[in-house]
């Protein structure tokens, strides 16, 4: 597809500075742009790239000044980074989309099927499950019986939804993603065997959630895991069973959340944190990369690094002490030594 600035900048409500009628029908990194592409710059860092590239049309924040020449039309906007990602998704809304039902599916009468959906090859609708309008469900996905989607939802290569689980409007989950697994739930037993607990809840997605690949969603023991509405999760997350994760929470990738953690809403955890089980996290909770929480955090918009994470302001001053420590041992060995001889004087 092509577009020209004006076309561009009216979608954006953007200023256009340079030639309107210049067209781009690509992106690319600023750093890599070439004729006929879109770029953005947001991040300050990036700008001395701004002089040099080649791509056509740069989306640029309102307060961006240059300090030289730039041959690139501009497009000045509030946001430039939301901006860019405002464009992605006008551009993936515009590609086709398959519609039709494969001749390989396998879909139970009792399942109900909405408009326009697309169910590809191989795909098993169980028993009494729904499909909302315009859904998408690709190649291998598996349905359990009683399964609900909702509208708009894409169902990735081989994702699959055990019995009873319910999925909001527009969602995305990505290929191998299970949702509805069975809950690590086991009894002890006086042989010092373990007896399976049956796991007889399920997991409730609300709407606008969107999962990554291979993630596991446990389903609850009693009751429901629950993902909130507009909740992210990146590749490879493990949920235990009867968690519950808030609003627009974002998760990075081998985030691992154990059973019956309730998570608040608007939450941010980097890659590899670990949240033990039967916590509460406050709304806006933090939490850095490779962090483990290993008890409640009470107090919202609190920042956390480290294991056992603490504030972030004294993580890092711990880390300096930390990186010092080799030369702060050198100095207690000689200091020993030193009062050694002292005494034997």
């Amino acid at each position: 597809m092509e577009f020209n600035a004006a076309t561009i900048a009216g979608f954006l409500k953007g200023e256009i500075v340079g030639d309107p009628e210049i067209k781009v029908n690509t992106i690319a990194k600023i750093e890599e742009g070439h004729s006929g592409a879109l770029s953005f710059l947001a991040n300050p860092k990036y700008e001395h790239y701004i002089y040099t590239t080649k791509s056509s049309i740069v989306l640029v924040n309102r307060g961006f000044v240059p300090t030289s020449k730039v041959e690139a039309t501009l497009i000045r906007v509030e946001n430039a980074y939301e901006s860019f990602a405002a464009l992605l998704q006008l551009v993936d809304q515009a590609r086709p989309r398959k519609k039709g039902i494969h001749s390989t599916a396998v879909i139970e009468p009792t399942a109900i099927v909405g408009r326009d959906v697309y169910i590809g090859p191989y795909v098993y609708v169980g028993d009494n499950c729904f499909i909302g309008d315009e859904c998408s469900l690709y190649p291998s996905v598996y349905l359990g019986d009683n399964t609900k989607i909702g509208k708009k939802c894409t169902l990735n290569p081989g994702v699959k939804i055990y019995h009873d689980c319910v999925l909001g409007d527009n969602c995305v989950i990505h290929a191998g993603t299970v949702v509805g697994s069975d809950g690590f739930g086991f009894a002890p037993q006086s042989d010092n065997e373990f007896m399976k607990i049956p796991q007889v809840g399920n997991v409730i997605i609300e709407d606008n959630v969107e999962i990554g690949a291979n993630v596991a969603i446990d389903r609850a023991t009693m009751g429901s895991t629950v993902i909130r509405k507009g909740v992210k999760l990146d590749n490879l997350i493990q949920i235990g069973h009867n968690v519950e994760i808030g609003e627009n929470t974002v998760m990075a990738g081998q985030t691992g959340v154990a059973g019956s953690s309730k998570i608040g809403k608007n939450c941010m955890f980097g890659g590899q944190v670990g949240i033990a089980g039967h916590l509460r996290i406050a709304d806006g909770t933090k939490i850095g990369a490779q962090s483990g929480i290993p008890g409640d955090v009470k107090k919202e918009n609190t920042v956390l690094l480290g294991y056992p994470a603490i504030d972030y302001k004294n993580f890092f001053r711990s880390s300096i002490i930390f990186r010092n420590l080799p030369e702060l041992k050198r100095k207690i060995d000689e200091l020993e030594k030193l009062v050694l001889l002292l005494k034997k004087e």
